[in-house]
This record gives C-alpha cells, structure tokens and sequence, in this order.
C-alpha cells in the first residue's frame, strides 16, 4: 500500500555570532520561499509553529532575543525535532574573530554585547554563549572566505527548489599554508601526488586545465587514491544521512590550493554525480584569488 503520508514541512531556526551572515541567510531564505521571522522570542516560537505549518518556515534567533538561553533554545528545538510534521534543523553561521573585526569596522557597528567596548570583547562574549548552541547545529557553516552573493549561492543550492529536503554533499578544495576550513567533516592530504607547481610549464595552471590533470594522472597512485576515496566516500554517505544528517562538507588541501587539491576535487564532484548525490563544490584559493584580482581593462 502506498504511502499517503504527508511530506514533513521544513523549518529552519538561523543562528550565529552577530556578523557572521545570519540577517543575509535570512533574507535568502525568504527568496526561496520560507517565511521568514527574525528575533523572535523563543516564547513564541510554539505559537508560531502550532498546528500545520503551510509553508517551509525560516527562524532567526540569537543573544539578542529577549529571553535568549542555551536551555531555551535546546528545549525549543527538542519539542520541534519530536514532531512528525516538521522536519527542524539548525543552521549555525560562523566566521573567525578577525573576519568579525573587520565586518563590524566596515559597518561601523556597536558590537551587542559591547557597545561601549571594542568589537573583539563582545564577539568573544558572544561565542562563549553560544559555543553549546554551535554543538547542536546539524549545518555548520563558516562564512569567513564567503561573500555574500557566495553564502546566497551556498544557501540556495542546498535549500533551494526543494533542496532543504534532500541530502547535500559539498567538496573543497583549500591551501594548508591558508590552514583547513571550518566545518568540514573530513579532509584528504593530496600533498603526496607529482606536484605540476614544479613545472615550469603548468606552474601558472590549475587543476580546472586539461594539462595539469594529465600530469597528476602520470603519478600511478592517484587514481588508485581517488578511486579508494570515491568507495569510501559512498559508504559513509549514506550512514550519514540515515544518521539524520542534511549536508556533509569534505576538503581536499595541497600546498598552495592551486593544482592538486582542485584537480582531485573536481573529479570526485563528477564521479559523485555520476552516483546521484547532489554535489556542490568550491575552491577556496581560486576564489580569493579572483576576488582579488583586478578588473581587467580589456579581453
């Protein structure tokens, strides 16, 4: 007999240190249809969510909220997990302290917890606060190296056109002298392969041309590491999300972020397409370093 059950609606409590990027998550999340209720008591939420939600729901919550507690919130988010209509999952934005230094001195905003104070005093009070709230969150997302037009396109890729119901695996690529991103589940050191940075010829490639994907390819352990990665990779993602999990990140990292790294990421993004996960992938250092880059005057 078919399964007339309806499909639980989806609702999303948006969290985070103050600059991180949760009013821009917000807001992203309203263009992709969830209503979307920022600074709500914790109070109301019940209210909120009583009865048959008829539209995925977006909620912002952080220290500011009037009655904000760690206790409250994992108690509010307790009482939404039980229910069988409502399928409730808690995105938490971050970003490092000195990215929030920055963002809040190029605003030119008080910090909440500090308005009388330098902006580092109230972020570090803020991220004591909200260090159990970060334990809790099923989607961990570091917005430090993300513009906003990058968090959207993050954000809509997993939520969008009824992403925030499906499984979402997303690969980077990063440079270890740039350190390993946040947030990741796992990583895998490609330093090991032929490194194409020491040819003349492909030193100002990357891993997106033709040319420095032949030359990592003459190296006869990558294929085999790639293939080995791609099994095991295709036994855990499922545990995972039986586990209950939405999204899982993985990073590749090489010495610079440049050839390597890209290279191994951009074939296993095909190869777990070719499964049927939905994939999405980055590659940190290409991206910093286009954004950068200065505009050109010409072609």
């Amino acid at each position: 007999m078919a399964n007339d059950s309806p499909q639980p609606q989806k609702l999303i409590v948006v969290s985070g240190p103050s600059g991180a990027g949760r009013s821009t998550a917000i807001n992203v999340l309203e263009d992709l249809g969830f209503e979307a209720i920022d600074n709500v008591p914790l109070t109301l939420i019940p209210r909120l969510t009583d009865g048959e939600l008829q539209s995925p729901l977006a909620i912002g919550i952080d220290v500011r909220n009037r009655d904000f507690s760690n206790a409250g919130v994992a108690e509010m988010l307790k009482n939404l997990q039980l229910r069988d209509d409502i399928d409730a999952q808690l995105l938490y934005l971050e970003a490092d302290e000195d990215t929030l230094v920055r963002r809040y001195s190029e605003t030119r905003r008080r910090h909440p917890l500090a308005p009388d104070e330098p902006a580092i005093q109230g972020i570090r009070k803020e991220a004591d606060l909200l260090a159990p709230l970060r334990e809790q969150a099923e989607i961990l997302l570091d917005t430090s190296e993300l513009s906003p037009h990058d968090l959207k396109a993050r954000l809509t890729d997993w939520f969008g056109e009824d992403g925030g119901s499906l499984f979402g695996v997303s690969l980077q690529s990063f440079s270890y002298k740039r350190g390993a991103p946040k947030g990741v589940d796992m990583t895998f050191d490609c330093r090991f392969l032929k490194n194409p940075y020491w040819e003349p010829a492909l030193r100002t490639f990357t891993g997106l041309d033709a040319a420095v994907g032949d030359y990592i390819q003459t190296d006869p352990r990558a294929a085999e590491f790639m293939d080995k990665v791609l099994d095991l990779l295709l036994m855990l993602l499922p545990a995972f999300r039986e586990e209950g999990k939405s999204h899982v990140s993985v990073g590749f990292g090489c010495t610079g972020g440049q050839h390597r790294s890209v290279y191994v990421t951009e074939q296993l993004v095909l190869a777990l397409a070719n499964n049927d996960w939905r994939v999405s992938k980055r590659h940190r250092e290409l991206d910093r370093a286009a954004s950068t880059r200065p505009a050109s005057s010409g072609s």
